[in-house]
């Protein structure tokens, strides 16, 4: 009879495979999404919809994906999936960020140095162009794969037309403002790479140095000391012995107290909290200079403007000044300054009128000669050659007071890796000040920009406030150059309206490859002319714009260019570091030129690590390559992982956590596959579906569940916090449904009449779940929630094909109407927990096999007992999946399990006392009579 009856349940029926082959079955989807157009067919749905704009930050074209991209790009895909749910249209532009030194770089390998120096500008940047594009196609395909949906097909590109002229576009507005000009000061210059670079180019990273302390002798002396019968000298502290030839004057701190300290003869100023700490390390004794019975003590300002013999050059003096960054913790206190190496030493000589010495060539070599500005007896050596002999000649003069090594914080060039120079050039600047662009972007950072993590916005505060003007010129030839020209006859830099106009038209038409092969006069016309000489001839300078303008002025060759987009974005998102570079940079040319921040929303993420927390390397092996991990697991192993972490800090990922993370895709899986199977063969919901009013008690409870979790669900997405989707979700899915509610419902699916209400009031629940969990994890498990598209009931799914085209989930019920189930809910779920360890100990000592065998007398508190007693009461042996639960009002929980009443059914194998003779049947329920029309 087993076998016949067994014929006789509704059991659970599908084709939606338990074995999700992803690694095989992604690459058939994607290429269907691809050949049907799905991204054309989801903006067509919602055309004529808010628009929701998440512009994309243009990662570099220099080689294949790597896990940092994935989790970019799947994190964007995700808010993309979801925004366009809830009905916008969203269309994404991906691009790429194809100027700059590195690319420049790889192609000087492949040329070699030699050859490449010789070789004509524009051939190189037609080998740049062409690595570049060629990269491009690489990282596309590896997006693709991923799941990511976007117009790939019309990306945009920083090397195209628009984009060039709209650089000039931006620059020209903040020019004609009066916040770009030329200047003449200390820049980060890379010797290696042969170019100014911005901060935001700029890493930190520990040096060893040489740190050398030495004596400049005075020319005359300070008030005090007239009759000391030695020299006077000022002792100072530098870790850059190179720069002493060019040293101009030395700063003392305002208001410090100053002492001298007798050696060998000599006077030797330095500042007070300091002095004992400089003899020990001289190896000297500390012996005060003694005026009228006291130690001579001053403050800074006896020095000011007294002289000293400059310490390389004879004949040259040097002016003592006061500065306030003169540091007190490291040092003698005494700063010596060549400000054409050091941005506090350039403005403090500035202030003096001084001409700016700069005796160090692009090369990072000092420049030939036997005069001050030169290289003088160190002519032709690299910076970091000269410095031992730079300290053996003061050491031979008798001026070097101690040498030591030291490592400290230096910064490097972030492409070549290579310590760089503060080095004066003439380069391009925007003020940060002048205009009020600083004031302007912090109001627009505090006040009209949404930050996620709400941090964030300090971050970039601070940089913002702190940060100097931006150098903006680089001197290299893969980028778009500054519209600047000299004067063939006299010398004159021009740039006015007349000529930025020209240009914006000639990259519109030609684009910046024109620069260097179009002559001046063939576009330039009238604004040839010479506004000082005359002149009617002029060549094109060579600078060229830094990328992180190239890329920051997006928001107006995309954004403001594309119809399908808009401007401001809704949300730009990127990694943490580009708080210094592409967040920054959009943000200060459009403020610059529009008054307003180019985003309403900023997503900034950290970085992926390794399990270990080790920044990932080939070096160290331990490098997770996206593509291998779609090969091997499938992408919604990956896109699964991208949601589990919290990305607003650096993440972990190794193949242990993937694995991890592909249980919980088995998890998620195995739950849709059980809703599929008890949905797929028999139900519809506009033709099976219970009303609310109608539902089985435990089933609304459920729904008041599903209606809490989809508000946290919808919370979470809202804020970006896709980590706090996955774990409602996971939680949800493992604790609630698989090991409680599903298990409880088997009985009632299985065993009931196939019509019968009690059966459609799960089904009905069963089907909002499945409505749901598709919808929230679409955006997730892309591909996954696509291929149960075909199994799922064709009104649950909007009559879709495929997955990105469903709207999103709304709960039939308010969370209002929820919240007076939940407490109910509540109750019967911490009672189960009482039950569960009762039922457990029970069958530890062999009382019985399975749960359906026994009863259970379960004491309650007053407050549980009116819940789960009252007008919302469900059926807890069911819940319980046992015979019966007599329940009694009491002081605390409590359980005890007791032998089942009633016989064993045959069908359904729970302990009824109804259980008998049915029809011929011997032992059957009443229940199951039904079920079989009998």
């Amino acid at each position: 009879m087993a076998n016949e009856y067994k014929k006789t349940m509704n059991l659970p029926k599908t084709a939606f495979p338990m074995r999700a082959g992803l690694a095989k079955s992604e690459p058939v989807r994607l290429k269907g999404w691809q050949d049907n157009h799905v991204y054309e067919q989801l903006m067509k749905k919602n055309e004529g919809h808010d628009k929701f704009v998440l512009h994309d930050g243009p990662p570099y074209a220099n080689g294949p994906i790597h896990l940092g991209h994935a989790m970019n790009k799947i994190s964007k895909d995700i808010i993309n999936r979801y925004r366009s749910m809830q009905g916008y249209q969203t269309p994404y532009v991906p691009g790429w960020d194809c100027h700059g030194q590195p690319i420049e770089h790889k192609v000087e390998e492949m040329l070699g140095t030699e050859k490449f120096n010789q070789t004509p500008v524009d051939k190189i940047r037609e080998l740049c162009n062409k690595f570049a594009v060629e990269n491009i196609d690489l990282q596309r395909e590896g997006f693709k794969r991923l799941g990511v949906l976007g117009d790939w097909d019309n990306p945009y590109l920083t090397l195209y037309h628009q984009h060039d002229a709209a650089d000039i576009e931006v620059f020209k507005e903040m020019f004609d403002a009066g916040m770009i000009y030329r200047g003449h000061k200390p820049v980060h210059w890379c010797k290696h790479c042969h170019t100014a670079l911005a901060e935001a180019e700029i890493e930190y990273g520990d040096e060893t140095s040489p740190s050398i302390y030495v004596r400049f002798e005075m020319t005359s002396k300070p008030a005090g000391l007239e009759n000391f019968d030695g020299p006077v000298d000022f002792v100072i502290w530098t870790t850059t012995p190179w720069t002493i030839p060019s040293d101009q004057a030395v700063s003392l701190k305002p208001e410090a107290i100053y002492v001298a300290v007798e050696h060998e003869g000599r006077a030797e100023i330095m500042m007070k909290s300091l002095a004992e700490q400089v003899c020990e390390i001289a190896g000297w004794e500390y012996s005060p200079v003694m005026v009228d019975g006291k130690p001579y003590e001053v403050p800074a300002e006896t020095f000011d403007h007294l002289h000293y013999k400059q310490p390389v050059f004879d004949g040259v003096e040097g002016v003592a000044l006061l500065a306030d960054y003169v540091g007190t913790e490291d040092g003698t206190g005494i700063v010596h300054n060549s400000p054409g190496h050091g941005v506090d030493d350039y403005y403090v000589c500035l202030k003096e009128g001084m001409d700016i010495c700069m005796p160090v060539d692009d090369d990072g070599r000092f420049y030939v000669g036997e005069d001050f500005g030169t290289g003088g007896p160190f002519s032709g050596m690299d910076t970091d050659e000269a410095n031992p002999h730079i300290i053996e000649f003061l050491r031979e003069r008798g001026t070097l007071v101690a040498e030591k090594k030291i490592t400290h914080s230096y910064p490097h060039c972030w492409r070549c890796k290579n310590p760089v120079l503060f080095r004066a050039t003439d380069q391009w600047f925007v003020s940060m000040d002048k205009t009020g662009l600083r004031e302007t972007a912090l109001d627009q950072v505090k006040n009209h920009v949404a930050w996620y993590p709400e941090h964030a916005s300090n971050r970039i505060g601070a940089m913002v406030e702190q940060r100097p003007d931006w150098c903006i010129s680089r001197q290299r030839n893969w980028g778009v150059p500054i519209p600047s020209y000299t004067c063939a006859d006299c010398g004159e830099k021009i740039m006015n309206d007349d000529t930025l106009d020209a240009v914006i038209r000639l990259f519109h038409e030609k684009g910046s490859d024109a620069w260097f092969t179009d002559t001046p006069e063939s576009y330039l016309g009238d604004a040839c002319v010479c506004p000082k000489c005359g002149g009617h001839h002029v060549k094109a300078d060579r600078d060229i714009l830094d990328v992180w303008w190239d890329s920051g002025v997006s928001w107006k060759a995309v954004c403001e260019f594309r119809p399908e987009l808009k401007y401001p974005a809704d949300v730009y998102l990127e990694g943490s570091d580009q708080h210094r570079g592409w967040f920054q940079s959009s943000l200060l040319t459009s403020v610059g030129a529009n008054g307003v921040a180019p985003y309403k929303a900023v997503i900034s993420q950290g970085f992926t690590l390794d399990g270990q927390g080790r920044k990932m390397s080939k070096s160290l092996g331990n490098v997770i390559d996206p593509n291998k991990i779609c090969d091997e697991m499938g992408a919604d192993i990956v896109r699964l992982w991208v949601s589990s972490v919290d990305t607003s800090t650096d993440v972990a990922c190794d193949h242990e956590i993937l694995a991890r993370t592909s249980d919980a895709y088995r998890r998620f899986r195995n739950t849709l596959r059980f809703l599929l199977s008890v949905l797929e063969d028999d139900f519809e919901p506009e033709r099976d579906a219970v009303s609310i009013a109608d539902l089985m008690p435990l089933d609304k409870l459920m729904l008041a569940r599903l209606t809490q979790v989809q508000a946290e669900v919808d919370a979470a997405y809202e804020r970006y916090e896709f980590n706090r989707v996955y774990r409602v979700l996971y939680d949800f899915v493992v604790t609630e449904l698989s090991n409680v509610y599903l298990d409880a419902l088997k009985d009632r699916l299985y065993c009931d009449g196939v019509d019968s209400v009690s059966r459609r009031s799960a089904q009905t629940v069963l089907a909002e779940l499945l409505s749901m969990l598709m919808r929230d994890l679409q955006p997730i498990l892309s591909y996954t929630v696509d291929e149960a598209m075909a199994f799922a009931p064709r009104s649950l799914v909007d009559n879709q094909t495929y997955a990105a085209m469903l709207d999103w989930y709304r709960s039939p019920l308010s969370m209002d109407e929820a919240s007076h189930l939940l407490p109910v809910l509540e109750a019967a779920i911490e009672l189960r927990g009482v039950v569960t360890k009762a039922l457990e100990d029970a069958r530890a000592d062999g009382s019985f096999t399975k749960s359906q065998e026994v009863r259970v007398k379960a004491t309650v508190p007053a407050e549980a007992y009116a819940l789960l007693t009252g007008e919302h009461a469900c059926d807890l042996a069911e819940f319980y999946i046992v015979s019966e639960v007599d329940l009694e009002q009491g002081e605390d929980f409590s359980a005890t399990i007791e032998a089942a009443h009633g016989e064993k059914c045959d069908r359904c194998w729970n302990f009824r006392e109804s259980t008998g003779a049915h029809g011929g049947h011997e032992h059957i329920c009443d229940r199951c009579a039904a079920a079989l029309g009998l």
